[in-house]
Order: structure tokens, then sequence, then C-alpha cells
């Protein structure tokens, strides 16, 4: 039975632009005079006011109870309007929602919190919002207690709470006050690690449980291990939807790209500072069996140069090697030496048969002193790697980042015994 349908839900909002004042030189003129032309947004004066922008356009889906949505989507895709117009926070400009359930959501820190109301009484007024009576509050308040880990600020006003305990309660109170429906934005984020497993095992309680999650994270990890469903959204339209395994595979194929070198042969265009300057840096596969793509077995290297600006400087390099979901797999870096100002090179070999099938994303830092960053190249490389297999009958997904040849060995060691 379905508990969330969306029939062609669009939200627009309206983006005011400052009017410019004075005498407008001839590039403004000349400028406001061709968009005007094309657009068609612009008032008396010439000059722009207000624009349209549709966060979703002509969104429908139908959520059954006990599905666990994931929802995914660059930043600005749309995700978190959604979430507001599911939460009641906002109507949507066109369409309709239909709702049949309890809703719990967490969008922001601080959700539902009024600043002077005390940690207590704020667990009660989130209660009472959705629609729990005195006793089912108590029932559930020393677990929400416990949970968020704040009994000593308890009676304190939240206004004085950190973000982190904001969000701890704020979770808490959403997770164990027992919503039909539960929604969560990226905000988890916030929280420190050992919090966010919290999370996520309380939201795995709950989707257990029977009662129905929508997700939206970056972590693509999480929504494949905590959702049945997903959805992919891109510029305000929901593009697919369907089982998460099948929509993080359309995502990442969609987004994924491979960028194996970058280069720049004139150092004032070059990205950096007046301390450092990148030359280029590059991946270098040795390529298997004539083959022209990367594979499990193909040993890379990556090739890093740059401009040092600083006379007797002691430098190191610091490379990252992340998932596309954002897990670190290692960092490593080389040892600190004193260069001369000049350019500067770094290589760093990666052998075959150690990172698995996927695709995958390097970074790299110049650090001085073995302390203080340079400069770091965030996502500078990016690159995939596709399966092979040998003497193997099994084609199912190969499970985890890493997938090394060890001295792994079986033998007889005695033979059955005869009565």
């Amino acid at each position: 039975m379905p508990v969330i349908v969306a029939e062609n839900i669009s939200k627009k909002y309206i983006i005011d632009h400052q009017r410019k004042t004075g005498s407008p030189s001839l590039r403004d003129i000349v400028t406001d005079t061709m968009n005007k032309w094309f657009s068609g947004k612009r008032n008396d004066a010439g000059f722009a006011e207000k624009e349209e922008f549709w966060a979703l356009r002509d969104v429908n889906f139908s959520i059954d109870q006990g599905d666990r949505i994931g929802i995914v989507g660059h930043n600005g895709a749309g995700k978190s309007t959604l979430l507001k117009i599911l939460s009641r926070i906002t109507e949507p400009t066109t369409g309709q929602i239909k709702i049949n359930g309890r809703i719990a959501s967490l969008l922001e820190v601080g959700t539902g919190f009024h600043p002077e109301l005390t940690g207590r009484e704020n667990i009660f007024l989130n209660g009472a919002i959705l629609g729990m009576s005195k006793s089912e509050i108590r029932q559930s308040f020393d677990a929400i207690v416990d949970f968020a880990g704040v009994e000593k600020f308890l009676d304190t006003p939240v206004k004085r709470y950190s973000s982190g305990m904001y969000v701890r309660l704020g979770f808490a109170i959403a997770a164990h006050l027992n919503p039909e429906i539960l929604i969560v934005d990226e905000v988890l984020a916030v929280g420190d690690t050992e919090f966010q497993k919290k999370c996520l095992g309380k939201m795995r309680d709950v989707s257990e449980s029977g009662r129905t999650l929508l997700f939206v994270s970056h972590n693509l990890t999480a929504i494949q291990a905590l959702c049945n469903k997903s959805f992919y959204f891109e510029k305000g339209r929901l593009i697919d939807q369907g089982e998460t395994t099948h929509i993080i595979t359309n995502y990442l194929s969609k987004v994924s790209h491979k960028m194996l070198e970058k280069h720049w042969d004139n150092i004032e265009n070059a990205p950096g500072n007046d301390q450092v300057r990148i030359k280029s840096f590059r991946l270098i596969p040795d390529y298997q069996d004539d083959l022209r793509h990367i594979d499990v077995r193909t040993p890379v290297s990556f090739e890093f140069e740059f401009w040092n600006l600083i006379e007797d400087a002691n430098l190191n390099l610091s490379m990252h090697l992340y998932t596309f979901t954002g897990e670190c797999i290692f960092n490593v870096g080389t040892q600190s030496e004193s260069f001369a100002k000049g350019l500067v090179s770094g290589k760093c070999e990666l052998p075959g048969n150690f990172l698995n099938d996927g695709s995958y994303v390097v970074s790299m830092m110049i650090v001085k002193d073995t302390s203080t960053v340079l400069y770091n190249m965030e996502e500078a490389l990016v690159f995939d790697i596709e399966d092979y297999r040998e003497n193997v009958t099994w084609y199912g997904k190969w499970p985890g980042y890493i997938r090394p040849q060890l001295n792994f060995s079986i033998r007889q060691i005695e033979h059955a015994v005869n009565d």
C-alpha cells in the first residue's frame, strides 16, 4: 500500500537580482541589450530584476510502506527541496503530495527546535508536533536522552548547544518517537564518525521494523547498505528510479569520467600560489596484453611535477586515493627533503592485482615541514579499473576495494583411513 504518492510535483522560486543604478557603461548597454533580445526577463529600464528557477519539474513517484528510499544526485538537483515538500515545510508550485502516515524529519541542524526551550522541553514539543501523547513521549524519553548523549545539558536552552549536540538530539527525537515515515537529509555529516555509525544503525532498525525511510546522502555506500530502492535526480527532474544497485550504477556511469592527465606549460596560469605552482599530474598505465584499458592486473604509476618557489624548503608529497563514493583507501607520503627553487617531480608506483574494479579519484598535497599544506590538488585525476578473471566460474561482484594476490594456499594433510 502506498504511503507517499507524488503527482506532477514542481517547485518554482523567484530569484531577485539587484537593479543596477547610475549611468551604465557601453559594455553594460551592449550586454543588456543582447540579454533583452534573447531572454525577455527585463524591466522597462532594461535591467534584470527577477528570474524564475524551477527546483523541481514534473516529479512523479509512489512509495510503499516499508520502502527504504535513497535519493542521489548532484548539489542543486532538487533533493532537499523534495524533502521539504514531503515534510510540509514548503508547498509545491504545482501538483500534489498524498501522505498516509506520521512523518518525522531531520533536514537541517536544529530543525523543529525552539532555541529558548531546554532539551527536555524540545523533546516534548517535537513529540506533540508529531501528534504523540505525553505518556507516549515519556516511554521513549530515556532512550532519546541516552542516544543523544546530552543528559548533562538536558535542562539547558538548546540555543547554547553546539551543532553536534543539535544534530544528536534532533536525530534521536526523530528516530525514537515512532514515526511511520522517517526523512533524513545529509545533515548527519555534521556529527562525528561514531555518531554517524549509531545513526546508520538506528535507521537500519527503523527500516527493518517496517517503517518507511527516505535518506539523502552523498555517501553512496551508506545508501547501498540501507536502501532497497533509490531515486536519481538531475536538474530538478527525477531521471531514474528503481532498485538501489541499478540506480547507483546508472548515476556513477553518468558522472564518472576518465581524467588521466593535467598539464600546464605556463607557470603564470598554473594552479597554486606564491609558494608552489603545479606543472603536471598524470597517470601512466602499464597496459596488459596490448589492451588500452586499465583492469585489475594493470600496474600504474602517478607522476607529479611542480614548481617550487621557495628557497631551501623542506617539502614532501602526500597522495590520497579515494573510491568514487568518497571513502579514502589509503594516504601515502614521500620523505621530506630540502629543495631549492625550481622544478620538482615525484612518482608513486601502484602494482597490478591490488585494487578492485571500480572508479577511483586521486588527490595530491604539497607539504612543508611535514605539517603545513602548501597546496592541495583535490580530485586531480579520475580513472576506472575494469574487472578481469581467469580460472574462475563465479562472476558476481567481487567484494571490497582492494583485491590483492596473496600467498594463500590449500593442501591435503591427511588421507582417509580405511576401517
